[in-house]
């Protein structure tokens, strides 16, 4: 009976050394286990922010590929648009050089032309002057070109009495001798232009300064034509009254400086015009 109770004891004692063997094995393992699974969720965690970042940055570059689509799109359409602002540009720059040459072409005819007037102009005055040198004072006809236009003023006591316009005898041989001249130039016109000095004028036949100025002017006209044959259609008759003096009208010496006829030669104004539009070649 004893032998069987020590028995029992020392199975009991054996029973219990093995289940606490197997419990520690046990907490081990379980030990181990959640660890394991502690890992595994670390390992998860990470995956999904991984994840997750990787999506953020698969959007950030899709929004990157899309800005950069856009900004190629408005590359070319602003290539584009330089393309064409080039082409108006070059074709700008070629209308003004065109614009420039035909201009130059234009100053050219110009330049020409005037070189032409004043050549003609000088040749008038040196008729003119050899015309009228024989036997006339130089203090009562003075010939001048001034801006290209043959200016001749003839005193007025070569040409009329005090205070009229009917024409003296000795004005015809002044006239016959203009006359020559003018008609030698048939391109050219000719503008006569009365002046008085400041003195009034009143009585039957003058009403005024303007009336004496532009009835002298007209009286020439009427000789150049009807005696020398001058074509009407060249000549022009204009009074200038008293209000385009040569010197003030203080003195009698200047008043008579004063009373004057203009006879000016100049080119037809239509056909200078004319030349001068002509369109470059």
């Amino acid at each position: 009976m004893k032998k069987i109770v020590i028995l029992l004891i020392v199975s009991i004692f054996a029973s219990s050394c093995i289940s606490k063997k197997e419990h520690a094995a046990l907490q081990a393992r379980h030990d181990k286990t959640k660890d394991e699974l502690v890992a595994v969720k670390n390992s998860l965690t990470k995956c999904v922010l991984e994840n997750e970042q990787c999506n953020s940055n698969v959007a950030n570059l899709n929004k990157v590929i899309a800005d950069l689509k856009n900004d190629k799109k408005k590359t070319l359409e602003y290539v584009d648009n330089l393309t064409v602002l080039t082409q108006g540009a070059t074709d700008n720059i070629k209308e003004t050089l065109a614009q420039l040459s035909k201009k130059d072409k234009y100053i050219n005819r110009i330049r020409a032309a005037a070189t032409k007037k004043d050549s003609l102009n000088l040749v008038v005055a040196f008729n003119l002057k050899k015309e009228l040198k024989d036997g006339i004072d130089d203090e009562d006809i003075e010939i001048n070109v001034e801006k290209t236009v043959v200016f001749i003023s003839i005193s007025d006591k070569l040409l009329f009495k005090s205070g009229s316009y009917t024409i003296t005898e000795k004005a015809y041989s002044v006239l016959e001798k203009v006359a020559t001249v003018i008609n030698s130039q048939p391109e050219m016109d000719v503008m006569i232009e009365g002046h008085t000095d400041s003195t009034p004028i009143n009585n039957d036949i003058i009403q005024d300064n303007w009336d004496l100025s532009t009835k002298r002017a007209t009286s020439i006209t009427r000789v150049l034509q009807s005696k020398f044959e001058v074509e009407p259609s060249r000549l022009i008759a204009a009074g200038r009254s008293s209000y385009v003096p040569l010197a003030p009208n203080d003195t009698p010496a200047n008043k008579s400086k004063n009373r004057r006829t203009k006879i000016i030669i100049l080119p037809k104004i239509g056909q200078f015009f004319e030349m001068l539009e002509t369109k470059a070649e």
